[in-house]
């Protein structure tokens, strides 16, 4: 099985020319032993609590085994054991052989005999500089300012991790530059431009410094931040949760704090359960929210990678979260108890706005064209478009501006473009991914497209003006594919304006990898690149025949 669950882009620029390689210098070495002897010492409780409850069964079968229904002994006695070690001769299986002489024998006993070089160079048989070695590998690793970097969040055979793609737009490329080994399933992904978890060496963070980091959420309670520039990371540049504290348990100076026990109880310093969503402040940079499955909103301090603040604004999982573009420390959030709450993180004690939908909320987005609006999609496969300035009585007098039956399943992933007015995309566990044109009369749907990415659990638009027409699109068959869609004729007439123009046919791009057979669902329906187009007058109502 492979599947994909969330992508983010990197704007041009941001990522390193030349990635280096993970250096262990002797204080990565003191702090990835750290963080191993945690897990380790977490394994061995673990191992122990087992053996317990091992030692216990144990007792009860060999009580329950001593006799058989008819009252035979049925143990094997010690005298039959020591039989057959004699007859295996396992007191000595792993002695070592001797030779004719009485000497050991070994895999390389004959290693005396070979010949040492100080130098590759004075080594006949290495006939490859190492200096063109290195230039070659240095070469392969090499980002252009004119590609952006694609982040994968991917499970493959149980396996989780990240897949750090390149995009080169101008050759139609797409190709997988390194990945990130990560403990448990990915589940959202956040892009981050500035450093992290390097206070301690380097001083503190600069606030205009810029970097190339991610932030992952997944099924453990913990956020991991990673640096995307470095290839071969063993361990995150931080961990934001219980993992982090307990990490710093040697206090420098020869003592150690108590390492606290694991907790499932909801509390004020970090999550206790899965990372469902993340949400980076990019005016107030070293601000980070999250939310949970504990149903808790944190509020993150990167420069302390301390939990600043804890909000409970839900009764439910909390899905999705994002800072308004405007008023910097208002946050919107969504919720599985079909609640969209917009809250002043400066007042957590005053009374939120808040809307009702009508299932589970799937995602949230402010407009970025207009800060006084923003979307919902929820698990019924419908969009909502809501005015923040008309804030309801109660949750049942929730009105928006307009709602669309945009799927019959669930809205599993949602983009509003942030270069071209009234683009938006909706992409369903339907396996179809649909483009809207938004204008002030309400939305149409301009095409629908299977891509053959199974279930699509993810799309997003580019970034950067140069790519604000690709839309990256990922799903459950573990595949990413990068469309052009302003080589699309039906996008080209609805946004004529805003695509520049070409002198005869255009052959419309799509750029990928390629995708992963292993997908266990039936895929059936419509084949990958059929396409179904409307009108500009023909936007799907949700009311039903």
């Amino acid at each position: 099985m492979s599947m994909i669950t969330a992508t983010v882009w990197v704007p041009r620029g941001y990522a390193a020319a030349f990635p280096t390689r993970y250096d262990v210098d002797e204080h990565e070495l003191a702090r990835i032993s750290k963080l191993a002897k945690l897990k380790l010492d977490d394994a061995n409780e673990e191992l122990v609590h087992a053996h317990h409850h091992d030692e216990e069964d144990s007792k009860t079968d060999e009580e329950s085994d001593e006799e058989n229904g008819n009252g035979v002994q049925v143990s094997q006695s010690k005298g039959d054991a020591d039989d057959d070690l004699r007859e295996y001769d396992l007191d000595h299986y792993d002695s070592d052989e001797v030779d004719e002489d009485g000497e050991a024998v070994s895999m390389f006993g004959n290693a005396k005999s070979l010949a040492y070089h100080e130098s590759n160079a004075d080594d006949p048989y290495i006939t490859i500089p190492v200096g063109d070695e290195e230039d070659e590998e240095r070469e392969e690793l090499q980002i252009l300012a004119t590609d952006n970097m694609v982040v994968a969040a991917k499970v493959e055979d149980e396996v989780a991790h990240l897949e750090i793609y390149v995009y080169e737009d101008e050759a139609d490329n797409l190709y997988v530059h390194h990945d990130i080994m990560l403990p448990a399933i990915p589940l959202c992904l956040e892009w981050l431009d500035i450093p992290v978890g390097k206070t301690s060496i380097d001083g503190p963070v600069d606030q205009s410094s810029r970097a190339n980091f991610v932030a992952v959420g997944t099924f453990d309670p913990d956020i991991e931040i990673w640096d995307l520039d470095t290839v071969d990371c063993m361990y995150p540049n931080a961990i934001l949760g219980q993992g982090g504290e307990d990490s710093k348990v040697d206090l420098g100076d020869g003592t150690k704090k108590k390492k606290r026990k694991k907790s499932k109880k909801p509390n004020d310093d970090y999550h206790v359960d899965a990372v469902l969503t993340i949400a980076a402040n990019k005016n107030h940079r070293t601000l980070l929210a999250s939310g949970s499955a504990d149903k808790t909103i944190k509020l993150w301090d990167l420069s302390t990678l301390k939990c600043a603040k804890s909000y409970s604004y839900h009764t439910d999982k909390v899905c999705s979260l994002m800072w308004h573009p405007k008023e910097t420390t208002v946050l919107l959030s969504g919720s599985y108890d079909r609640t969209v709450v917009a809250a002043d993180m400066r007042a957590p004690d005053a009374k939120a706005p808040r809307w009702g939908v009508e299932s589970d909320v799937e995602t949230v987005r402010w407009d970025p064209h207009d800060a006084n609006y923003f979307y919902v999609t929820t698990e019924n496969g419908v969009v909502h478009y809501h005015d923040t300035r008309v804030i309801p009585s109660s949750l049942e007098k929730t009105t928006p501006v307009w709602k669309l039956q945009a799927h019959d399943e669930s809205v599993s992933s949602f983009d509003v473009n942030p270069i071209i007015p009234g683009f938006m995309v909706t992409g369903s566990t339907d396996k179809e991914v649909k483009l809207w044109n938004v204008q002030s009369s309400g939305p149409s749907m301009v095409i629908s497209r299977n891509l053959g990415v199974g279930k699509v659990f993810s799309t997003t638009f580019g970034p950067d003006a140069e790519v604000g027409f690709r839309l990256a699109v990922a799903g459950s068959k573990g595949a990413v594919q990068v469309w052009d869609t302003s080589t699309n004729a039906a996008i080209r007439r609805a946004f004529a304006t805003r695509v520049a123009p070409v002198d005869g046919e255009v052959k419309e791009r799509i750029v990928g990898m390629d995708e992963d057979s292993s997908d266990s669902e039936d895929e059936g329906g419509v084949e990958p690149g059929g396409e179904t187009t409307r009108d500009g007058n023909g936007w799907e109502s949700m009311d039903e025949d």
